[in-house]
Formats: C-alpha cells, sequence, structure tokens
C-alpha cells in the first residue's frame, strides 16, 4: 500500500507523525477539503504527466488548472496525463493519493507558483484518505526529487 511507503519515507525524515488519515475519502480536492477543514485552494493536488515518455508530477493549488501554453512553454511537449493504471504502475501511487514522496528516482517533481500564496498547504500521502500539512518550503524540501518551481496554472490569480 503507497501511503506505507510514504510513512517509512517520512519515517527516515523524522516526520512520520504528521501523517493524517480520515474516516472519509480524502481523493478530491472538494473531499480533502472537507476532511482537512479547509478551503479547497489549500489542497495540495498531485498531477501526473508524461514527458519523452518518463512520469512528472505538478504540485499545484487545489484551485488551479493546467494552462497548456504555459505547459508546452515549460516542458516543450503537450500536456499528456497518466492513465490510473500507468500512475499505478509508473509512480507507484494510485490516483486519489498521487503525492509527490516516495517516488521512484526516475519521477521528477515540480511545485507550481500557486501553492506560494498559503502558509501550508495539505498534499495528499500516498492513500485516498490522508494528507499532511507542510510549508511550501518543507514541500520543496521533503518531495521526492524535487526539480524546480513552475508556473504552468491558471484559474487562481485575482486577474484571471
Amino acid at each position: 500500500m503507497s501511503i506505507q511507503k510514504v510513512r517509512e519515507y517520512f519515517k527516515g525524515l523524522g516526520i512520520e507523525e504528521r501523517i493524517r488519515e480520515f474516516e472519509v475519502s480524502s481523493a478530491t480536492v472538494e473531499l480533502a477539503a472537507i476532511a482537512v477543514g479547509v478551503e479547497g485552494a489549500r489542497i495540495a493536488k498531485s498531477l501526473s504527466f508524461k514527458v519523452d515518455e518518463e512520469p512528472i508530477i505538478i504540485v499545484v493549488a487545489g484551485d488551479g488548472k493546467i494552462y497548456n501554453g504555459a505547459y508546452k512553454a515549460f516542458f516543450h511537449t503537450k500536456a499528456k496525463m497518466l492513465t490510473h493504471e500507468e500512475a499505478h504502475t509508473m509512480i507507484g501511487h494510485d490516483v486519489g493519493g498521487v503525492c509527490p514522496f516516495a517516488l521512484p528516482e526516475n519521477v521528477k517533481v515540480y511545485l507550481d507558483e500557486s501553492l506560494k500564496r498559503f502558509e501550508t498547504v495539505f498534499p495528499a500521502a500516498g492513500s485516498s484518505n490522508s494528507a499532511v500539512e507542510m510549508t511550501c518550503a518543507e514541500l520543496e524540501k521533503y518531495s521526492s526529487n524535487f526539480t524546480a518551481w513552475v508556473d504552468v496554472c491558471k484559474g487562481w490569480r485575482e486577474e484571471e
């Protein structure tokens, strides 16, 4: 089970006690916001894509949507999300629990600028009923294979 992988990964970092597990599903932004008790925008959703046949994860604010123009400008390819099966086999987490922790070495993690407007955010912790509260600095520090901050989302800025 992938929450066990995340728990072991966090144990090595001394933060395993920070994982919160819920009696209810937190598999979507809306459900996670209810489970955690925060606005949906503070849920850090992990989206999985393929770039040159390699899997990547982009963690974005709950109210952000991938802007194809910005995505293509940064990654030099069209945004192609992984299927549920690809996420399971290539990332090691099932959809609903995909997170930037305890990942295979070839899975690069990108964090979107949309997260930076919050003091803390809540990414999943490897299951469809878990989350962990982190600052953006902690999210960058603890994410497996952190690669870069990107600005590839729309819908979260007031001017949009």
